[in-house]
């Protein structure tokens, strides 16, 4: 039977759930598009039926995610609002963070 392996990556600070053909968005990766990219930090591996489950300690070893650069874009814009109350003071700021989509086509659990 063949089983699809899923894997918990780290990629800066934040854990994602992956599987090979996903697309996810992540923070900036600071590469171009369309750029390789191997993610060595993988916490966790298993299949959708959960026959084969390999635990890292904290990431397992030999094991990488190759995934591509799909497309660098901007997120929606997100408004911050401060005030001091009796002061008539009130500042809005607003800010579009960068984001990376990654198209996964790869995980490697012995290297």
């Amino acid at each position: 039977m063949l089983y699809i392996m899923y894997a918990v990556v780290e990629l800066k600070g934040h854990q994602y759930i992956v599987k090979e053909g996903d697309t996810i968005t992540v923070d900036n990766v600071d590469l171009p598009e369309w750029e390789k990219m191997n993610v060595d930090k993988v916490l966790l591996a298993f299949d959708d039926k959960w026959d084969k489950v390999i635990i890292g300690a904290p990431y397992i070893a030999k094991a990488n995610v190759e995934c591509i650069v799909a497309k660098n874009q901007k997120w929606d814009k997100i408004r911050v609002i401060k005030f001091k109350r009796k002061n008539r003071y009130t500042r809005t700021i607003g800010f579009r963070p960068h984001q990376s989509l990654l198209e996964i086509k790869k995980i490697n659990i012995n290297g």
